[in-house]
């Protein structure tokens, strides 16, 4: 089932990056997911956004562990490769890299998913604080290839003006 975002954003998909349904795509629980034009040995790279609001003390870092362990729960060999906390201390942001295998119609993939958690007001309510989390995924041969265009795409990322009227 799509999930909503807990505050509306607007973004850019990186050119040629197709939007397809999140249920039909097998991206359960995310509210939006985009696929890569050209597929790597079978296997087509994604971005997925997802959101929620957070317990009031829960930090970036832990919620980003919360998706370590939940990765875990359907892929082996999960490993943290890299972890940074980015951004100003009034709009901090969380990027970390996952390296595992999963396993894709019927074949084993090492897959790598690169993730951003932004922490962002929601306008309607700024006492509010809702995480929001970019995510690419993609065969460990292509992804440093297509990192660059995930890159652009979250620095396109901001809250809709929609939610502002």
């Amino acid at each position: 089932m799509a999930a909503n975002l807990p505050v509306p954003i607007e973004f850019h998909l990186p050119e040629g990056w197709l939007p397809v349904d999140p249920e039909m795509s097998g991206a359960t629980g995310v509210a939006f997911a985009a696929v890569h034009p050209q597929p790597d040995g079978g296997f087509t790279a994604n971005i997925t956004i997802d959101g929620e609001y957070p317990p009031d003390a829960a930090t970036l870092g832990e919620l980003a562990d919360e998706s370590v362990k939940h990765l875990r729960e359907f892929a082996e060999s999960v490993v943290l490769s890299d972890r940074h906390e980015v951004g100003p201390t009034e709009a901090p942001a969380l990027t970390q890299r996952l390296v595992f295998v999963a396993d894709t119609g019927g074949t084993h993939r090492d897959l790598v998913q690169s993730q951003v958690y932004l922490s962002v007001l929601d306008v309607a309510d700024p006492h509010q604080r809702a995480v929001v989390r970019l995510a690419l995924t993609a065969t460990t041969n292509q992804h440093d290839s297509i990192l660059a265009e995930f890159q652009d795409f979250v620095r396109t990322v901001r809250p809709s003006a929609e939610a502002e009227a």
